[in-house]
Parts: C-alpha cells; structure tokens; sequence
C-alpha cells in the first residue's frame, strides 16, 4: 500500500495535522460495537450524530464539558443502550449466546444487529450506505479535537477499513470478531461469532427485524425531546 494510505488529515479547530496509522495501535478495551445503529438512529444533526457516535468513552460527568448538540447525542445513545438491553427480543438473543459467549454475549448481539442494519439497509434508508458512512466519518474527522482518546486511536482504522460498510459482509465481520477476541482481556470465544451467526442465521435475523422497528419508533421522540 502507498504511503498516502497510511496517513489521515485530521481538523482540530481551526488547524489540521495528519496522524499516521503506522503509529497507533488499537486499545484493548476498544470494541467496535453497533456504531452503525447508534449513527442511523441519530437523525440529521451532525453533533448528536457525534455524541452518539462516541458516547461509550464519554463516562459520566464528563459528557458536561462537551457543546449542546454533542451532550444530546450522548444522552440519546445512553438512553438507547438502557432501552436495548432491557428488550425482552435482545434478551433473547443474549441468551443464545451466553453458553458459547458468555459476558461477551450482549458485545456480540450488537455487532450481529449491526450486520443485519447493514444488510438490509435499503429497507430502512434511502441514502446510499457507502456515502452515509462516508458522511459519518467527515462528521468525526471535522470534530476530532472532541473524540475521546480510544476512539482518536480507532478511527484511522475504521475509515482505512471502512467498518460501517464491512459490517454487511461476513468476512470483514469475522475480521472485526477476531481482532476484538485478540484484544479480549479474557478468553472470549468472539473468534467464533460468524460461525455461530451462520449456524442461527434465522434466528438472530428475525430477533433483529423483530427488534429494530421498535427501537426506531423509541428514539423518534427522543430526538425531539433530549
């Protein structure tokens, strides 16, 4: 690959610097779980796309030094985790997994949904996936000075791999699932996820078309109200 592939020109203010991937590494704590939800969820405005986009290293209080826009984002995507894991169809699916997967389970049914988002994303958009990925990653680029530190590490990596778009087939899918198990603290078996997906396609697919609908009429509201 070129040099130029390795490079990415980041804005921080009014500034630009370019950071090298060759230089970063991604955290171990790092897990690159159902951003493709969290973005399509966030509607129109590029801040509460941001702030939903990487509310999962904004912890606490914290989320308080950020503008507006990004604070609601960040409030959107907690109030989506609170309603998805307390689903009685995600509970379900979780539940399919823990034998295999264990605490590890819920980490994997948000990349397993965020496949079926992907594939079928013409059932629910009717912007091109490549370009709405392409737009997200502008939205983080344009921001950068905002991310938290893990995600400044991930995303070279994420738009050099184009992980939002990847989450549709299941060969880059079992690419995400082997790094994050490489990455594991604790052996976690994700290098075995898409064979499992493969063996309860059905299953996590209709738990998926059963689910998402609801989750975007619960977030409907919310985008008005937070």
């Amino acid at each position: 690959m070129d040099a130029e592939f390795w490079q990415l020109t980041v804005c921080e203010g009014p500034s630009q610097r370019v950071v090298s991937l060759k230089t970063l590494s991604l955290s171990p704590q790092f897990q690159p779980v159902n951003f493709l939800a969290h973005a399509y969820l966030s509607g129109n405005d590029p801040e509460v796309l941001f702030g939903n986009f990487v509310a999962d290293g904004i912890k606490g209080t914290a989320a308080a030094a950020y503008p507006t826009g990004i604070k609601k984002g960040i409030a959107l995507h907690r109030a989506i985790d609170h309603y998805t894991d307390s689903h009685e169809v995600v509970k379900q699916s979780v539940s399919r997994l823990q034998p295999v997967f264990r605490k590890y389970a819920v980490v994997v049914v948000d990349i397993y949904f965020d496949h079926f988002l992907a594939r079928y994303w013409q059932e629910y958009s009717d912007e091109d996936l490549v370009e709405f990925s392409q737009k997200v990653y502008k939205t983080l680029i344009t921001r950068y000075r905002w991310l938290p530190p893990r995600t400044k590490r991930a995303l070279p990596f994420m738009i050099a791999q184009n992980w939002l778009v990847g989450y549709a087939n299941l060969r880059d899918l079992d690419r995400v699932f082997r790094g994050m198990s490489r990455r594991a603290r604790f052996d976690s078996g994700m290098e075995k996820a898409v064979d499992f997906l493969e063996l309860h396609y059905a299953d996590f697919e209709s738990d998926f078309r059963n689910f998402f609908p609801q989750l975007i009429a619960f977030c409907s509201p919310l985008k008005e109200d937070i």
